[in-house]
């Protein structure tokens, strides 16, 4: 038998993304799973951030992001990120992340992060909660420590995990299973 519940976000498991963004005092992150691949040709993603988040403003007025995958050693820089605000703290330092410069957006990327997506903003949809926006990819970096056969990403070297909403807990990935 299937309990039915109200109406609520239960999609799972839900990306983990590390947003940084440049600023007018210092660059910021912020912790998001609304994130997801929209479409391959060209690539794009979207992510979802509500109007009264600090990143907010600074993100629709930069015009460009970088998405930053972390690995689960990174979980208490995550967690923080995503419960502090960018106007009280320096997340970076507080974080012990390192800016490092990005290719082809003036956002920042985050050096210990296996993975960074640099983006420009091509739309903002508002929904709702959230505002959707809509980013081309223009540059993606992975990291070679996290690089297996045939120049793939290896999921076990990178050791990333994932944010199950309907619980508000973090969990590893798992096995291959094909």
């Amino acid at each position: 038998m299937k309990r039915e519940l109200k109406p609520t976000t239960a999609l799972v498991p839900c990306p983990v993304v590390l947003l940084s963004i440049s600023g007018p005092e210092r660059p910021n992150i912020i912790t998001l799973s609304w994130a997801a691949n929209v479409c391959s040709n060209p690539p794009t993603v979207v992510v979802g951030i509500r109007s009264e988040r600090y990143s907010y403003d600074l993100v629709k007025e930069a015009g460009e992001f970088v998405l930053n995958i972390p690995s689960a050693t990174q979980i208490d820089g995550t967690v923080f990120a995503g419960t502090k605000s960018g106007r009280n703290y320096d997340k970076f330092a507080e974080c012990g992340f390192t800016v490092e410069p990005a290719s082809k957006v003036n956002a920042p990327m985050i050096k210990e992060c296996p993975i960074n997506i640099e983006c420009k903003i091509r739309d903002i949809i508002p929904l709702g909660a959230h505002d959707l926006f809509i980013g081309d990819v223009v540059s993606v970096h992975i990291d070679e420590s996290v690089l297996g056969e045939h120049e793939k990403l290896d999921v076990s070297k990178a050791n990333l995990f994932t944010y199950i909403p309907l619980n508000g807990e973090y969990w590893t990935l798992g096995s291959k299973l094909h």
